[in-house]
């Protein structure tokens, strides 16, 4: 044993614990919520109100519920797995009852100081339970047609529930985020081909479907899907977003307008400029080299995941973190992609940079769960 690990196991367990959270992550969530600050600020037109002030509290609350959960034993989390999940669906399901209506969606529940998001909580419940699910499963009954049920009844679920408010967007995530824990349980890739073969038969139906009465998407979703295939037909009406994200994306070049001198935005040219498009707003002012840094920030948060989660000899804790981790992957880089036209505009905002209480508090307590598994590991 080293003079180091034999210090560290002389210091009482609760400061133990914070020694071995994983600090190169924390420093990173923080790095890229201080990202999110500064574009906030710059949109607000160099004033913390009414954005960055409200961010940074939540930022904070955020940070205590990752410390919090990262302190609560690794044990705990599996066994309220189940318990997590049923909370996230009844929720979803008063969103429905009780739920208030913003922007022509019916997506959250007013608790009077906070407007709670239920499909937030259900991206990171679902990954909880499949990852139980999985941990309790016989690595031979993995494939096993009866035993693959369970986990595809619980993502159609509460994706069936999102999609009725509607939010494709969340609904594809949920889709993709059960998909990449069943693919890192070990289930086999047969299963996958059928159902990107059913994927591309979807596809085609719906596509089919427009205009007629068993339409299985709204006006609204078409639109998003022509301007997503030529911008250009509709510049100043479904394809102003896209084109004006597209004026903005090219016009800082490779280093940018400067900090505050984005004219897009500055002049209220960008919509959605604080969520969705929030990225925009940092290729305008800081070019190539800003766009990539944070891109750069965000693939070194998975780097330092996927190598936690390697590490890990716990079969819970690996799949949690390998599908907290994959989630994150796609809530950026469907944002991404999203405002550089090279996927239809579906809602997803980027994370933790775009405004947003509910997103933040789910992704920060998500990221408590990775420490959790991190400092929690058998050693």
């Amino acid at each position: 044993m080293s003079y180091l690990e034999y210090a560290v196991r002389t210091v009482p367990s609760g400061l133990r614990k914070v020694l071995y959270l994983n600090w190169p992550l924390v420093f990173l969530l923080s790095a890229i919520c201080s990202v999110g600050f500064l574009m906030l600020y710059s949109v607000a037109g160099g004033s913390p109100r009414p954005w960055m002030e409200p961010q940074m509290e939540r930022f904070a609350a955020g940070m205590v519920v990752m410390l919090f959960v990262a302190m609560v034993p690794i044990w705990f989390w599996r066994n309220i797995s189940f318990v997590a999940y049923a909370v996230a669906l009844l929720l979803l399901i008063a969103v429905e009852i009780m739920g208030e209506i913003g922007m022509g969606a019916q997506r959250w529940i007013d608790l009077g100081f906070f407007q709670l998001q239920p499909s937030e909580l259900m991206k990171i419940a679902l990954i909880m339970v499949l990852a139980a699910y999985y941990d309790w499963l016989d690595i031979d009954k993995v494939s096993r047609p009866l035993w693959m049920l369970p986990p595809i009844l619980l993502i159609l679920v509460p994706t069936a529930l999102v999609l009725k408010q509607p939010d494709l967007g969340t609904a594809i995530l949920l889709l993709a985020g059960g998909g990449f824990i069943m693919w890192f349980a070990g289930v086999h890739w047969g299963y996958f081909l059928a159902v990107i073969a059913s994927g591309v038969s979807l596809v085609w139906a719906v596509m089919a479907s427009r205009g007629t009465d068993w339409q299985l998407i709204r006006d609204y979703q078409f639109r998003r899907i022509d301007t997503f295939l030529d911008p250009t037909s509709d510049p100043l009406g479904a394809g102003y977003h896209i084109t004006q994200a597209t004026i903005a994306l090219g016009s800082g070049g490779w280093t940018g307008r400067g900090f505050m001198q984005g004219t897009q935005s500055r002049l209220n040219f960008l919509p959605e400029k604080h969520t969705d498009f929030i990225f925009t707003t940092l290729a305008e002012e800081f070019g190539f080299v800003g766009a990539s840094s944070l891109l750069g920030l965000y693939a070194l948060v998975l780097v330092f995941c996927y190598v936690s989660a390697m590490a890990n000899r716990d079969r819970f804790s690996s799949l949690l973190i390998l599908g907290i981790a994959s989630a994150f992957f796609l809530f950026f880089s469907v944002n991404m992609a999203m405002v550089m036209g090279m996927a239809p505009v579906v809602g997803v905002p980027l994370p933790l940079v775009s405004y947003g209480g509910s997103a933040m508090m789910v992704i920060l307590a998500a990221f408590g769960l990775v420490q959790s598994a991190h400092v929690h590991r058998p050693r």
